[in-house]
């Protein structure tokens, strides 16, 4: 394909820039459907005109509808939309920045999408998309999915449409929580996936930072003791990676014990642990849910995450576990290609 690229690239170079503009546009509908010219021309960067003209001849080619409350993608569209991502990531150069990644932090996989989510909240979209796809591939009957909590991990969950049906799956939230912004919780997401799945899920009611008491008595409750023995076993874990600062604040950690951890080089958190750049456990959270001896041993571990805010923490993890599968952003990416 690449030496295809080249070729094209030195006879026909406007081809490969029509191609990407239109798969670009095609991309841009398909996130944030139903969405109307001006808009549309904005996101991109493109004049009125030529999102016009591609618009009418998308429209020809029965890739997208035409609504008077905006365009959005038709299954045509969505076809080609999926079946041209190789090729695009390959002329824009994301195959070979995959690659170069897996290989810098030593780990499994990457699955890198374009873009940045630190400046654009519809990356979050595609690094879902991503995941979703992933997910297809890998998912069996009678699987056990851990799930966390987050914006991206919410992304992913709306992305799950039109999946197909699973026998006997069941998802779990890979930790306890509970807050007042319930969408992003992990109890949440295991419901939404779970339905989706066609599968059952479990919820952990038990919020983040407890007494030692009190978390020796809720783990001899017997449906909390049934649903932590589903997360000990789970076959597939997918999770969001966050900042140590951000969570640390979200989470509303006194000071004095956030002073501590940042003196410590903390920069990334998962699971209620929070790690320095080398991948040690710098401040453990009295927290229900997976241990880090169980978050190794998974054999299918998806970390999702996007935006170079994010790129010290997912250095972090990726020395924890080295057969992760890592879905992020170009943003990410070039940032940890700066930090080492």
């Amino acid at each position: 394909m690449k030496k295809l690229i080249q070729i094209q690239k030195k006879i026909i170079p406007e081809i490969l820039e029509i191609m990407e503009r239109r798969y670009l546009i095609l991309k841009q509908i398909s996130l944030n459907e139903p969405i109307g010219r001006r808009a549309l021309s904005n996101k991109l960067e493109l004049s009125e005109r030529i999102i016009r003209s591609e618009v009418e001849f998308l429209k020809s080619q029965d890739l997208i509808n035409v609504h008077t409350s905006g365009m959005s993608i038709s299954k045509s569209g969505t076809y080609v939309l999926d079946n041209l991502k190789e090729f695009i990531d390959e002329m824009m150069g994301i195959s070979h920045l995959e690659e170069s990644l897996k290989k810098k932090l030593g780990i499994k996989k990457v699955i890198i999408v374009p873009g940045n989510a630190d400046e654009d909240d519809t990356v979050r979209k595609d690094i879902g998309k991503a995941t979703c796809k992933y997910i297809t591939k890998i998912l069996k009957n009678n699987y056990i999915i851990g799930v966390t909590g987050g914006n991206t991990m919410h992304e992913f969950a709306n992305c799950l449409q039109g999946i197909k049906k699973y026998e006997n799956i069941l998802v779990v939230p890979a930790r306890g929580g509970l807050g007042k912004e319930v969408e992003i919780q992990s109890n949440n997401i295991a419901a939404v996936i779970g339905k989706k799945l066609g599968g059952n899920y479990k919820l952990l009611h038990v919020p983040d930072n407890i007494t030692k008491e009190t978390l020796e008595s809720l783990i001899l409750e017997p449906e909390i003791n049934k649903t932590l023995e589903y997360i000990q076993n789970v076959d597939v874990l997918i999770f969001g990676i966050g900042r140590a600062d951000d969570m640390a604040r979200r989470r509303k950690m006194p000071k004095s014990e956030f002073d501590y951890i940042m003196s410590k080089g903390a920069v990334g958190e998962a699971f209620g642990y929070y790690f320095n750049r080398n991948g040690e456990i710098v401040h453990e959270t009295i927290t229900i849910g997976i241990k880090l001896e169980n978050f190794k041993s998974i054999k299918n571990t998806i970390g999702i995450v996007g935006g170079s805010r994010k790129a010290e923490a997912i250095l972090a993890i990726s020395k924890i576990k080295k057969d992760l599968i890592l879905i992020t952003d170009e943003g990410a990416a070039n940032k940890i290609f700066e930090l080492i």
